[in-house]
């Protein structure tokens, strides 16, 4: 995931939002990357992403990041007054289906939970929407099997499982059972909590971003 930065809008209308759409589009074709879920708010993003190898995660987060801003810049007409990032992108690995599906509820409700929608298929610019399903970004098939409840709204988050989640998000850590995470932040390098932003080395499986 990234934010603007200094609190900035990253997608202040359609038209912001439509050339983000575009530049996400392009860059799953051009860096053949699985993106398997995604969604885009105000003055944030976030993406579920399975990289083939190691390297791939931060040559399709550079081009893409540097693209947009790129975009975004000229299309604003602020040329030359700096990143409209906060920083690197921040990933996390998670460790099975069960933490994976949490994963792709937590982004695909984004805007549930922000009160923009009242269901998730309800807001255009994201992996549930219905609108863009046929012309927008293409997802990747999941490694598994979409529960046949997922789209049914009386299924909320339990709080049990969004605790964990946002944990790991706000301190950068490994998404998944204690002793795997800490296994896991050991095997990359990490410092429980106070790992820099970036990819995560060597997960060999599916990415948060």
């Amino acid at each position: 995931m990234n934010r603007g930065a200094r609190r900035l809008t990253l997608f202040d209308g359609p038209d912001d939002y439509r050339a983000f759409v575009e530049v996400l589009e392009q860059a799953t074709r051009r860096l053949s990357m699985r993106l398997l879920c995604w969604v885009a708010m105000p003055n944030h993003w976030h993406l579920v992403l399975w990289p083939e190898d190691d390297e791939d995660l931060s040559m399709f987060m550079a081009w893409m990041t540097s693209t947009h801003s790129r975009r975004w810049h000229l299309a604003h007409k602020t040329v030359g007054t700096g990143t409209i990032y906060q920083g690197r992108f921040k990933a996390i690995p998670v460790r099975d289906d069960r933490h994976f599906l949490i994963v792709c509820r937590y982004v695909e409700r984004n805007p549930v939970r922000a009160q923009l929608v009242e269901k998730a298929e309800e807001w255009d610019w994201g992996s549930a929407s219905k609108r863009l399903a046929a012309t927008g970004v293409r997802t990747h098939e999941w490694p598994v099997p979409r529960p046949e409840t997922w789209g049914d709204e009386s299924a909320a988050e339990a709080t049990a499982e969004l605790g964990p989640l946002r944990k790991a998000i706000r301190r950068g850590i490994p998404f998944g059972p204690d002793s795997w995470r800490e296994q896991t932040a050991t095997q990359l390098g990490w410092q429980m909590g106070v790992r820099s932003r970036g990819r995560p080395r060597g997960t060999g499986g599916v990415g948060k971003k």
